[in-house]
């Protein structure tokens, strides 16, 4: 019997040629796969930032947009709401706004870009009830400045959102990212390009 001579390049050739079929098969396969851990257009849609006309809210009004799933308020103050932020409030937890919740350019007393719009996340901070917004003096008690009262558990925040001392939610009310892009136009959802 003769023995076969084996054609070593050849079987070389044909190896790789395999391993590089099965390798590009398995990319096209994975390419479903992959995909399907991208977020939705749905789900990009909920994230991304919204705009909102400010020119028909009147003083003392509040209104409500929808940001990645989670209730905004969008209030207009009054002179006199601002004027009471201005006084010092010992019964304030966090009236410094030390704790993170807002972006470096509202931490201070209105916690805001501008005084008059007070931009919050409706969600209390306590177990994620929704307050109500009560900004009648007097609405909770003669000492009662205006604010916002979760009536889940009692929960109260003054009119810029910070918590009062004595009641179950721990820090102040979120402030999500914004900037304004016009007098009464705002963009909720990212950060100036200047800040």
């Amino acid at each position: 019997m003769e023995k076969e001579k084996i054609d070593l390049s050849r079987r070389r050739f044909l190896r790789y040629a395999t391993g590089a079929f099965a390798a590009v098969g398995a990319l096209f396969a994975s390419i479903p796969f992959l995909a399907s851990w991208l977020p939705s257009a749905r789900a990009r849609a909920a994230g991304a930032p919204v705009e909102v006309d400010l020119s028909r809210l009147e003083p003392g009004e509040m209104m409500t947009v929808e940001w990645r799933g989670r209730p905004v308020w969008l209030i207009r103050r009054t002179q006199e709401m601002i004027d009471q932020l201005a006084k010092p409030n010992v019964k304030l937890r966090d009236s410094e706004s030390r704790v993170q919740q807002q972006p470096t350019y509202a931490t201070n007393p209105h916690r805001s870009i501008k005084k008059e719009y007070l931009i919050l996340v409706g969600i209390c901070t306590h177990l994620g009830c929704s307050p109500t917004y009560m900004p009648a003096i007097g609405s909770l008690g003669s000492d009662w400045p205006g604010g916002f009262y979760c009536p889940c558990h009692g929960s109260t925040f003054d009119l810029a959102g910070r918590v009062y001392t004595g009641v179950p939610a721990p820090i102040n009310l979120e402030v999500p990212p914004h900037h304004y892009v016009a007098d009464y136009k705002v963009i909720i959802g990212e950060n100036s390009k200047n800040a």
